[in-house]
């Protein structure tokens, strides 16, 4: 699996969220996870969550700390397990190094009433896809929401943050795979 940390601040709107994004525009093949971090706006055209998009509900940070997953492979339940993964690895991460407490409310966190991150994952025609925002900003947003420097992770620290994330995801993901091949089948 290959990480990348994107340098450009780039807008998510949703698109991005199409299968082989990180090979058109980062020459990566294979599982991969990209970060980046600019604003959020998602229309409700480029919604994926349905419950969303019954709801009339709309998706906007002024800056984020995105990440783009992609595998190979056609399980949508084992992608939902993954971003559930992504999203404990965390909130296991800031409270690590932040004195806050997150609350995960399945693929969300929260620190109180106030929401932290937004995520989706997705089926392509080629492979399954996981989307999450982590708000760098809380200004203007169409839900009570905390960022990441009101939990005590400095803004300017965004990058490396990013990178400790996909760190972390790279090597769970590694681990799972190898366990899968220590183990013998039984009768």
């Amino acid at each position: 699996m290959i990480d990348k940390f994107v340098r450009e601040i780039t807008h998510y709107d949703g698109s991005q969220l199409s299968s082989l994004w990180a090979f058109r525009n980062f020459g990566i093949q294979g599982d991969s996870i990209i970060s980046f971090r600019g604003s959020c706006d998602v229309q409700l055209s480029h919604m994926v969550d349905l419950a969303d998009v019954r709801a009339g509900d709309s998706i906007y940070s002024e800056d984020m700390l995105h990440f783009i997953i992609e595998h190979f492979d056609m399980d949508l339940e084992k992608t939902v397990t993954r971003q559930r993964l992504l999203i404990s690895i965390i909130k296991e991460l800031l409270e690590e190094e932040t004195s806050c407490r997150l609350i995960r409310r399945g693929d969300d966190l929260y620190q109180g009433s106030r929401k932290l991150s937004v995520s989706i994952a997705t089926l392509s025609p080629v492979s399954t896809m996981i989307h999450t925002g982590i708000n760098i900003s809380s200004h203007n947003t169409p839900v009570p929401t905390v960022s990441i420097s009101e939990l005590g992770w400095p803004e300017d620290r965004s990058e490396e943050l990013a990178a400790e994330i996909c760190a972390r995801y790279v090597a769970e993901i590694n681990s799972i795979k190898m366990a899968r091949c220590k183990v013998r089948g039984v009768d």
